[in-house]
């Protein structure tokens, strides 16, 4: 080991000072103070430290009981550091590794995090994710001086997936598979008491799996519901609390969509589909996304567009996207016939771990306008004939400077740039240019080829020095080359070497609602710049149309409307608030997160303050918190009242234990944390919850008893039609356990089964959920049965739009005298749904059946009372039981067509007309 302190023109051997048989496998220096460095030792030889103060010039020898594998230095304090052990240990130091205490064992590798700083944040705060006893992962934060068991927190409740914890920002995510992934911010003062709560998902995108929804607690956290096979996500970027992710989708194996949430990390939409991915050496996921450096919302992603991967780039966040115009002349000057959207440029770009191997493509904060890639030109990105191209405005015009791969170094703040050959044979050569990229000179860096290794650009604002090492032969020793340009330039620059440079798009001068200028050397000018002071100035521009993306929910047409999507309800925001509060009611639209517009158009598209509405309490749930059914004597059984709409803040709750005591609340958020209650007796207990406001009222009720599921079916047939309760109820021994539905039965009815054209199923899961969004809109277009209906089904006149320029067919299959369901294993791509009408006489028939899974021809003509989905087998949430209803007060069948096509199971147990049980796909028999 040998150490410098002149740019490495002299060399000092530090052997005496580390030891002559000491062997090290890893140096780390502190990223707040660059004079202590931290050397690790071969573990295969001893488990030592040697810690230096003094920028390497002695070290002290500290023996260590166990084995290093990683260091996480803290953002802030210079001395505090996590080691994270070969045996998945985590240990701390508040000594730059002289003293270590266990914090954890079962540690996940790279899953801990220091706490964020400031904003009265605990600086010593550590995330972590551990294994439990049992296999289990589990999100923990402790201090990183005493995190014992009873000092520990738990901010999830329950198991996490594995592997999936990220604290990045302000945010903390954690995934688990049964009901999404879920975010929580940090908030400040309360981060060391972070509650993230469980939270049901509204309906999502039939269209798009990833979904966003809010939870209103001590926390924000968003949920991106999981519904289909293989889903992915990884967080890209937490840049001004907004989250820009990438999430691998049902349907996608090497491309993931790109979503972008607002400054909430809440709601999320779409910034571009079908990105392409790789697998990196160590089996991780690398996107094709690039930031580039210097210019706030400018990106570069490659999109799979018809298995051809296409480079696009935008300059606002991701609301537009273009191709890359390729150079008008290659490298000799001659021209190219290259025209958009047939042909263009296309880059690679990946970024190097390696600090000294460059990527594929590379930019920097000291020069905005100027990025350097690898790629080639033609109709997709290609691994072969591939060439260097740079750009000196901002991916504007692009210009070819190598016919082969080269690293590209920047030095004096981009004033000077070194581009070496990628090549496995010995060099000797290297290339200058002092105007961005215009021009290049060759110079020889070694008199005798050398095998390069990799280049290093030393540190420091005015320094004009570079490193190469790399060896003579295969058999020789390190050779390290130093190259130092000062001696290029004999003055530095003035201020009448520079000139404005404006970025612009195409022309277009307002970028992210601003006109930037910034300050460039002139190309002509060979002087060195020194220490980069900025030299940026902004003007704000007026607001237009362009400056705002669609807002959740919304899709933008071809007039470029941001109009919802299908799926979406925007009245649905306003019924989580409260009468006298009032919610942001959206225009459809919301500004790009850093746009600076004012005026024009701004308050037009600004979401507007409503009043809340007050409305009845609906879809009220009483669960019990850890999921069981059962009250154990003398123990606390926690109960949580949730639910869906109502006016919160005034509403009165009452909850009777069914064992003579009952409570009183004013107000829904007194129950947040859970009802506790003890029963001192053994018995079955009928708990029930009132919730009442002056608009209306519901009720549920919960029976504390052992989980008892049913096999077989029972069949009954109704004489007369009319709504009937049909109530269930399971006994085993001491227990018992009941259900209850309501059915219509009807004198007349017809069905006609329906399929979609098979471009459903390219964009759609084949599962139940976004089957029901489809049948909705469905249904409000045709209402009634009728042969004008069906000539138009026939003629191919019945159509909708799923999203923006995917036009879905419907087709009319058969007309029968009872439904009909394809049982069948697979479907052909094509999408069953059921419309009825009230046409002939029939009995109705219920079967009570096990099944874990909707099927997509599933058709049910029973009218059911609750429509909400439950996981388990149990009366949770029952709702009282519904008395006969005379002929009179039957629903028309146009108002039963609107209902839900598809059976609603409650866990194992559902109920449907004239149906019954085999092998889980349910089949229907005439009465």
């Amino acid at each position: 080991m040998s150490r410098s302190t002149d740019y490495g023109t002299t060399y000092e051997k530090l052997n005496d000072k580390v030891g002559l048989k000491t062997i090290l496998s890893y140096l780390y220096v502190c990223p707040t103070n660059k004079r202590k460095i931290m050397l690790l030792t071969d573990p295969e030889v001893e488990s030592s430290l040697l810690i230096s103060s003094d920028e390497g010039a002695t070290y002290q020898k500290y023996r260590l009981n166990f084995y290093i594998h990683s260091l996480l230095f803290h953002p802030k304090q210079e001395d505090w550091i996590l080691a994270y052990s070969q045996d998945q240990k985590l240990f701390s130091s508040v000594e730059f590794g002289r003293r270590w205490l266990l914090l954890h064992e079962g540690v996940a590798p790279n899953r801990f995090y220091w706490s964020m700083m400031g904003n009265g944040r605990e600086p010593d705060l550590v995330h972590l994710e551990a294994k439990t006893v049992d296999g289990h992962a589990q999100y923990i934060t402790c201090k990183m001086q005493n995190c014992s068991e009873a000092t520990r927190s738990k901010p999830f409740p329950g198991y996490i997936d594995h592997n999936s914890l990220i604290v990045q920002g302000d945010y903390v995510f954690v995934q688990i598979t049964y009901d999404g992934l879920y975010m929580a911010t940090q908030e400040p003062k309360l981060e060391a008491e972070i509650k993230v709560k469980p939270h049901v998902c509204q309906s999502a995108d039939p269209t798009n799996s990833f979904m966003a929804a809010l939870q209103i607690a001590k926390n924000r956290q968003f949920c991106a519901k999981k519904e289909g096979p293989n889903m992915d996500m990884h967080v890209i970027s937490t840049d001004e609390n907004q989250v820009f992710a990438a999430v691998q989708e049902w349907n996608q194996n090497d491309t993931y969509n790109l979503y972008i949430s607002d400054t909430r990390g809440i709601y999320f939409t779409l910034a571009l589909e079908n990105v392409k991915s790789s697998q990196g050496l160590e089996g991780n996921v690398m996107i094709d996304l690039y930031e580039v450096a210097g210019i706030k919302g400018m990106f570069l992603a490659n999109k799979k567009i018809d298995n051809q991967v296409k480079t696009f780039i935008t300059y606002n966040k991701g609301r537009d996207w273009s191709l890359l115009q390729a150079p008008h002349t290659d490298l000799r000057g001659n021209p190219i016939h290259c025209l958009l959207p047939y042909c263009s440029l296309h880059l690679h770009l990946k970024v190097s771990d390696n600090p000294y191997t460059s990527g594929n493509i590379a930019s920097r904060d000291t020069a905005p306008s100027i990025i350097v890639a690898s790629g080639n030109i033609g109709t997709e990105l290609s691994d072969n004939d591939i060439s260097m191209f740079v750009t000196s405005d901002a991916g504007n015009t692009w210009r070819q400077i190598f016919e082969e791969e080269h690293s590209v170094l920047y030095l004096d703040q981009g004033g000077v740039l070194v581009a070496m050959k990628h090549t496995s044979l010995p060099i000797r050569h290297l290339w200058l240019s002092f105007d961005e990229g215009r021009s290049w000179s060759k110079y020889s860096f070694t008199s005798l080829p050398l095998f390069v290794d990799g280049v290093l650009g030393e540190p420091g604002e005015e320094t004009l020095i570079m490193t190469v090492f790399g060896h003579f032969s295969h058999r020789s020793e390190w050779q390290l080359v130093k190259i130092d340009y000062k001696s290029i330039f004999d003055r530095r620059c003035a201020e009448e070497d520079y000139r404005p440079w404006q970025l612009h798009s195409q022309g277009e001068a307002c970028i992210m609602g601003a006109k930037r200028i910034y300050r460039k050397r002139k190309s002509e000018k060979k002087c060195m710049q020194g220490k980069y002071a900025g030299g940026m100035t902004s003007e704000p521009c007026v607001c237009t149309e362009a400056d705002f993306d669609c807002d959740y929910g919304y899709e933008r047409h071809s007039n470029g409307q941001c109009l919802p999507a299908f799926w979406y309800n925007p009245s649905s925001l306003s019924k989580d608030c409260s009468l006298g509060q009032s919610y942001l009611n959206s225009t459809g639209y919301r500004k790009v997160v850093s746009n600076n517009c004012t005026d024009g158009v701004r308050e037009r598209y600004t979401a507007k303050p409503q009043q809340c509405p007050g409305k009845p309490p609906q879809g009220l749930r009483i669960i019990t918190a850890d999921g069981r059914l059962t009250a154990e004597q003398g123990h606390n059984v926690t109960f949580l009242v949730q639910l869906e709409e109502g006016d919160l803040q005034r509403s009165l709750i009452q909850v009777d234990f069914g064992d003579g005591i009952a409570v009183s609340y004013a107000n829904l958020s007194s129950t947040e944390d859970g009802i506790k209650h003890i029963y001192q007796n053994v018995g079955i207990f009928r708990v029930t919850v009132l919730v009442e406001n002056s608009l209306g009222s519901d009720n549920a009720v919960l029976y504390l008893h052992p989980l008892i599921t049913l096999e077989g079916s029972i069949t009954f047939t109704f004489s007369v039609e009319g709504m009937n309760t049909i109530t269930v109820q399971v006994s085993a021994g001491n227990t018992i356990l009941q259900d209850t539905k309501t059915v219509a039965v009807y004198e007349k009815f017809q069905s006609l089964r329906l399929s979609f054209s098979p471009n459903l199923d390219d964009h759609n899961p084949d599962i139940p959920e976004w089957r029901r969004d489809v049948s909705r809109v469905v249904k409000r277009a045709l209402v009634e049965i009728s042969e004008s209906l069906i000539q138009k089904l026939n003629q191919n006149l019945v159509h909708f739009e799923l999203k923006p320029g995917v036009r879905i067919l419907v087709h009319a299959a058969h007309l029968t005298a009872a439904p009909l369901v394809d049982l069948t294993p697979s479907h052909s791509g094509s999408a069953m749904l059921m419309l009825l009408s009230v046409v002939f006489v029939g009995l109705a028939v219920f079967v009570i059946y096990k099944f874990k899974r909707k099927i997509p021809g599933l058709n049910i003509y029973a009218q059911m009372q609750n429509e909400k989905d439950q996981e388990m087998v149990s009366p949770v949430s029952q709702r009282e039981s519904i008395p006969n209803v005379p002929q009179s007060e039957l629903m028309s069948h146009e108002q039963l067509v609107d209902e839900k096509l598809e059976v609603h199971p409650i866990g194992s147990i559902s109920t449907a007309a004239e149906s019954q049980s085999t092998k889980e796909i349910p089949t229907y028999v005439n009465g």
